[in-house]
């Protein structure tokens, strides 16, 4: 019990602290959420992901593993979310956003800060995380919206513009530099290093202002479901596949520890553009943070114990 305060205090309660921040100051000034989200995913994120990967010790092999776990992990993932979806007789769009709901969970915003705080900043640790981060964002905004788009234009616009996100390049220049050992010009190396540092603050605040801008008029049985499904069987499932797969160390618990995370605003924000119900998604989004604040603190300490 000593052990599980402690991670809730000294983990998750700073996060609380900072997102609390953002939404009281979004509700207060109503902070332009779109330039905010616009800051993180063209400045920070790009930044932060590079400087991980350059300063990291990846074995590529892992790496390769790493995301054949996460597409099997995510194709479960699936079948179980319908299968649940399908038992409380939801109607189509409903599958689709219950679905998506559990599908993408918030390992950028949310999962990076648990991260840096649990792994007390270890560049290895963040390596993976980063991995996990360009997944989701690759997926939510590929399959999440060919899910609920009717257009095939629409949808193949969407999926062309992640390659133009600097994001991506982050990624792929951060891999680049790391495997053929490419040095870094002092002054670029600085420059970046003080982009990432911003990132944890920045992303916790930009949470909690797109949560601020959440807005529903109920709450349904269906989506306290799905935000259950979220942070028990999501994290559930993950366990399963880890030990079948006799994963361990530091990369079991990082995926353990993410696969815990709540629901995505993004799964929320592509279900406003491209969904009759959107209100549906941001109820499974709330509840799931809410609750997320126990649930990943008890993840966090199985993780911890068992890998």
């Amino acid at each position: 019990m000593n052990e599980f305060i402690f991670i809730f205090t000294s983990i998750i309660l700073p996060i609380g602290l900072i997102v609390g921040t953002g939404h009281v100051i979004q509700l207060k000034f109503k902070l332009d959420r779109s330039t905010l989200a616009k800051l993180s995913i063209h400045y920070v994120m790009p930044a932060f992901i590079f400087m991980s990967l350059y300063e990291s010790s990846i074995d590529f092999s892992l790496l390769f593993g790493v995301m054949l776990f996460l597409i099997l992990y995510a194709l479960l993932s699936f079948i179980l979310s319908r299968l649940i979806a399908k038992a409380m007789k939801l109607d189509k769009d409903r599958t689709v956003l219950f679905t998506n709901a559990n599908l993408f969970y918030n390992a950028g915003n949310y999962g990076v800060p648990v991260n840096d705080l649990v792994f007390r900043s270890d560049p290895y640790a963040m390596s993976i995380q980063v991995i996990l981060v360009v997944f989701q964002n690759m997926f939510a905004f590929s399959y999440g919206i060919f899910s609920l788009s009717a257009k095939n234009v629409g949808r193949a616009k969407a999926l062309l513009s992640y390659f133009k996100m600097p994001i991506f390049y982050g990624l792929l220049l951060g891999l680049i530099f790391n495997y053929f050992h490419l040095p870094m010009p002092a002054p670029f190396e600085t420059a970046l290093d003080y982009m990432r540092n911003v990132m944890i603050g920045l992303v916790l605040f930009i949470l909690g202002a797109q949560i601020a801008g959440i807005r529903f008029s109920r709450l349904r049985w269906s989506a306290f479901v799905g935000a259950l499904a979220r942070l028990i069987i999501g994290p559930a499932l993950a366990f399963a596949m880890l030990m079948l797969f006799n994963m361990e160390g530091v990369v079991a618990q990082v995926i353990l520890i993410t696969s815990a995370m709540p629901a995505a605003v993004n799964s929320s924000i592509i279900a406003q553009e491209y969904s009759d119900d959107p209100e549906y998604a941001a109820e499974i989004v709330m509840m799931s943070t809410l609750l997320s604040s126990v649930t990943v603190s008890a993840i966090i300490y199985i993780a911890l114990a068992v890998f």
